[in-house]
């Protein structure tokens, strides 16, 4: 059962709990049947020992590597603190606030100006700081692991020999398919492979040929109805029209050496035998066709920000990739929203974010999902000379600076070459 990882008491017990968290995994409602346990915890042995239960679900969706719900690299752990502070609940602006200096400020803003043609430090080095505004955002996923499995016929020719067929053993379905040796990583973005389902081969006639392994020539024999020709069909030769012999200036003739004074030359796709052979089956007269499973491994995310006025002008993008603070992070079969005991504003924007969840196309399965809330610090940052001012940002633990369009020391729009060693 999911809890939050944060709570206004946490037990000596509730610790080693926590600690073992990377071997289990919580259980929540689920489409799966073992979800009727609800309550308890789910190791990654009895995942793996699934499939012995009755279920519709085949031995490759229950994952052999299950992913524990860990902040992500170089991502600031969950801070210990209790009491929670105000604003937007417990989980505020005490969560590791970014303290910037003024000397530190102005290096980010003049290295992100570095960076771009045309575009003078002096407002970032001797302009006046004049407003720093703490304002941070929350940042909310869900992502959805599932595995689609389609299924596509292939055709070759036959040429003889045994086929795997339904004769002795009956065909599998596609969900009955074993791939737990082709399983990914849970939350991998993509994967795609392709299996041979067996007993699936079955023989037929080729229905371009008609089973005969030829075709009538479609030049001297386009006129035909179908399944008949005609041999030694012959054309006008074009270098003499039909004569045998080649007029010159003089008045003589001589003997059409194309044609060797026939006027006619036989048909130049098939030589005059009225057949080619048929390149579907190759002559054979039959075809092999098998299934082909097409199984694909994909992660679906719904994303939500929720940013204070103050940083409303900052694109989404910036905050999904920016580093900050996680303070829910649950996988489970189905998530539900998560739960903070102070916070209302919270639990709220988390089931906003799993109301949202990406819908499933009807040929696939989820295997698992993934929620996640974080809290990103934001710093705005003003700046002024005299009765002109601009405003930045600075997003997250990384630090990246976001300017939108304005900025005092910009020169042809980015159209000369950058006038920095002027020192404007």
């Amino acid at each position: 059962m999911e809890q939050p990882l944060l709570s206004e008491k946490r037990s000596e017990i509730e610790e080693n709990e926590r600690l073992s968290s990377y071997q289990y995994v919580g259980r929540t409602g689920s489409v799966i049947p073992t979800a009727s346990l609800a309550g308890m915890d789910v190791s990654i042995e009895e995942i793996r020992s699934a499939t012995s239960f009755s279920t519709p679900y085949p031995p490759s969706i229950h994952a052999p590597l299950i992913s524990s719900p860990e902040p992500l690299p170089n991502e600031p752990a969950i801070p210990n603190q209790s009491p929670y502070a105000a604003d937007y609940g417990p989980y505020s602006n005490d969560f590791q606030r970014q303290l910037l200096d003024e000397v530190e400020i102005r290096e980010l803003l003049i290295d992100h100006i570095g960076h771009r043609c045309c575009w003078g430090s002096r407002p970032a080095r001797t302009w006046k700081i004049h407003a720093v505004e703490d304002c941070n955002v929350y940042v909310g996923t869900l992502e959805t692991f599932l595995e689609e499995r389609e299924v596509i016929r292939e055709t070759e020719p036959y040429l003889g020999g045994k086929i795997d067929g339904k004769d002795n053993t009956p065909e599998l379905g596609i969900w009955e398919l074993d791939l737990r040796s082709q399983f990914p990583v849970l939350f991998v973005p993509y994967k795609e492979t392709r299996v041979k389902i067996p007993n699936s081969e079955t023989t037929e006639k080729c229905s371009d040929c008609a089973g005969r392994g030829d075709i009538p020539c479609p030049t001297c024999n386009a006129d035909q109805e179908p399944g008949f020709y005609k041999e030694n069909q012959m054309s006008q030769c074009p270098a003499c029209y039909g004569r045998g012999l080649i007029a010159h200036r003089d008045g003589s003739d001589t003997i059409c050496t194309k044609c060797d004074g026939k006027g006619k030359i036989p048909c130049a796709t098939c030589g005059s035998r009225g057949l080619l052979k048929c390149k579907t089956c190759n002559g054979s007269g039959s075809l092999l066709t098998r299934k082909i499973a097409v199984v694909k491994w994909k992660t679906l995310s719904t994303r939500k920000v929720s940013a204070t006025s103050g940083a409303a002008s900052v694109p989404d993008e910036i905050f999904h990739r920016a580093k900050g603070v996680q303070l829910c992070n649950t996988q489970a079969y189905q998530c539900t929203p998560a739960y903070f005991a102070d916070s209302f504003f919270l639990n709220t924007f988390s089931s906003d974010v799993i109301a949202d969840r990406a819908s499933v196309p009807p040929t696939a399965r989820v295997i698992c999902e993934r929620h996640t809330i974080s809290v990103v610090p934001v710093t705005r940052v003003t700046m002024r000379h005299r009765h002109q001012s601009f405003s930045f940002y600075i997003v997250g633990y990384s630090r990246e600076v976001y300017l939108k369009d304005y900025y005092p020391a910009r020169f042809c729009w980015g159209l000369c070459p950058c006038l920095e060693w002027l020192k404007v």
